[in-house]
């Protein structure tokens, strides 16, 4: 029985057009027990998205839609499986308060979240990492290289885990290595263990938990898990609870890297 603790869904303005209920029918034929849908929730109101299609994050003004439609669907389908309407929220330095207030307006509808890193400042504004190897370029030029750019990635990532986001605030961390994606394009010899363990230091010091993203082995220029094995087999030892997580934007990407992944998955989830 598979749980897959990320999902996204057709609200995803770059995503897929499948329904919802595409989703739930292949996870239920897949044999899963469990399915969170972790949408992309809405960026701050103050934050101007830099990607060229502003389309980072669910529109605000389709959050009531999006649980409304999710509540009912976890009616109808509940006893094939387990559903959870969920958001993965990203953690933007310097937008705190905006990130808690939204929090706090819809926590009360959610039950699962991840906490994640995209964006990260340069001195012209703010860039996608993972958006395309141009995007990842402008960081690199910005930071020293492309050492600097995972440094900042992960120091982001770790002030992200000990914000303040209220107590709505996620607390699995989404694929902690996504600075990587682009790794076969942009290459390092540097392994940042100081960093990572870090990172895998305060999720254990919070009990939080960490999404097994298989995305990475889809990705041409990563083929790589989010986060490597090596880090997975460091967390537990740890004792850090991993989540498989497809983050599937389509139906069909439900499993996906599964068999990879599957003896690391954490039980009890």
């Amino acid at each position: 029985m598979i749980i897959d603790g990320h999902v996204h869904t057709p609200f995803c303005p770059h995503g897929s057009r499948d329904t919802l209920k595409q989703y739930i029918e292949n996870a239920i034929s897949q044999t899963y027990s469990s399915i969170s849908f972790t949408e992309h929730a809405p960026l701050p109101p103050s934050f101007i998205d830099p990607v060229p299609t502003k389309d980072s994050g669910m529109e605000l003004k389709l959050m009531e839609d999006y649980i409304s439609t999710l509540q009912e669907l976890k009616i109808n389908y509940e006893k094939d499986i387990t559903i959870h309407i969920g958001l993965e929220v990203d953690y933007i330095e310097g937008y705190e308060k905006e990130i808690k207030e939204f929090l706090n307006t819809y926590g009360d509808s959610l039950t699962d979240g991840i906490l994640s890193v995209h964006f990260l400042p340069t001195p012209s504004g703010y860039v996608c990492m993972d958006y395309s190897p141009n995007s990842f370029k402008k960081l690199v030029d910005a930071h020293g290289g492309v050492n600097g750019v995972h440094r900042l990635y992960y120091q982001t990532l770790l002030r992200s885990i000990e914000a303040d986001l209220g107590r709505y605030k996620p607390t699995r961390i989404g694929h902690m290595t996504l600075s990587h994606k682009f790794q076969n394009l942009f290459p390092t010899e540097q392994f940042f263990t100081e960093e990572t363990d870090a990172v895998l230091a305060s999720i254990k010091e919070r009990n939080y938990s960490l999404d097994m993203n298989s995305a990475g082995l889809r990705k041409p220029y990563c083929q790589a898990t989010y986060p490597h094995p090596s880090i997975l087999e460091k967390a537990i030892r740890k004792g850090i609870p991993l989540v498989y997580g497809s983050d599937a934007h389509k139906s069909e990407d439900l499993g996906a890297g599964y068999s990879q992944l599957k003896q690391y998955v954490s039980k009890g989830y």
